[in-house]
């Protein structure tokens, strides 16, 4: 019978003691779940819940304020989170915080944080809607990797086969790596290049010379360098060089026009070059004239001998002497 008594005694104190720790769970998670505390409720909208649960964490600048009351699906592409937060907050947290879903450290559970924003906005009242960040998935991430890393094997291959063009002589490039010979036509292009360079200096140096040394006061060249109206008067000079090279070549088309008239027996001027007969009766007729000339000057001092010319003559050498006397 006493061993009964102490039976029963130690279940007993083994009910209470359960009941307590119980009672105690119960309050500590009541407690973490915000249920025997003032609460009010904020939402936001977010595309991916990115394994966010019922019941964990709200966080406002790395503190713990509230839980995941409810996750709700509006549509495919928006979903809508449902939050209890701890109505001690209510002072902090203002209508432009930006709400968005991260993990507790590396591996830990999904929890939203709510980051305070700079903006100086209104606080917050019970049943409003938090602005939402949805940061990249680490699904995505991967998805966009494997992209990545197809399109870096398809580059991989494409420069393995250009390189092999290259390294077999095809195309410009490969002709350019390969032949000694175009290397040593550029090689000397490059020397005469520097070369080239190199008297260019020179000149321009000589140049710079010559530029100091001219008298721009004094000498031609500086009247030339300075004075408009003397480089206006030069180029008069060139435009009317350049008319008269153009009526000389207008000249000498027409020289040639005739000239190849007179060839093909054109005119009176290839008539009387080419025409011997006409030659030789215009070289009778002159020597006609030559003879009726001298015929002429006989008759005439046969008239000055003559009696009845005589006096006509004399007369008229006396006025000849008289007119060189005065």
């Amino acid at each position: 019978m006493g061993k009964t008594t102490a039976q029963n005694i130690r279940l007993g104190i083994f009910v209470i003691l359960g009941t307590i720790l119980l009672v105690i769970a119960a309050y500590l998670i009541g407690n973490r779940q915000n249920m025997f505390g003032d609460t009010f409720q904020l939402s936001a909208v977010f595309k991916n819940a990115n394994g966010l649960q019922n019941g964990n964490n709200v966080r406002f600048s790395g503190i713990n304020v509230g839980t995941v009351n409810r996750i709700e699906m509006l549509n495919d592409t928006t979903i809508k989170v449902h939050m209890v937060i701890d109505d001690k907050m209510r002072d902090h947290i203002k209508k432009d915080a930006v709400a968005m879903i991260g993990s507790d450290g590396l591996v830990g559970s999904m929890l939203v944080n709510i980051v305070p924003n700079t903006g100086d906005t209104l606080l917050v009242e019970p049943g409003d809607q938090l602005q939402s960040y949805s940061k990249i998935a680490t699904q995505d991430m991967l998805s966009t990797l494997n992209t990545t890393n197809e399109n870096a094997a398809l580059l991989t291959a494409e420069l393995l086969k250009v390189s092999q063009s290259l390294t077999q002589g095809k195309g410009t490039l490969g002709r350019l790596l390969n032949d000694t010979a175009m290397a040593n036509d550029l090689q000397h292009t490059n020397n005469n290049l520097k070369h080239t360079s190199g008297q260019a200096n020179s000149a321009l140096s000589e140049l710079n010379k010559i530029m100091k040394s001219i008298d721009f006061e004094e000498s031609v060249a500086g009247v030339l360098l300075t004075d408009s109206l003397s480089a206006q008067q030069v180029q008069n000079i060139i435009t009317n060089l350049e008319t008269s090279s153009t009526d000389l070549k207008k000249i000498v088309k027409n020289l040639d026009a005739l000239v190849a008239d007179i060839d093909e027996g054109k005119g009176a001027l290839r008539y009387l070059t080419q025409d011997t007969v006409l030659v030789d009766q215009l070289e009778n007729t002159m020597k006609n004239i030559d003879q009726g000339v001298e015929r002429f000057n006989q008759n005439m001092e046969a008239l000055k001998h003559n009696f009845l010319t005589r006096r006509y003559f004399k007369k008229l050498e006396k006025e000849k002497e008289k007119e060189n006397r005065d």
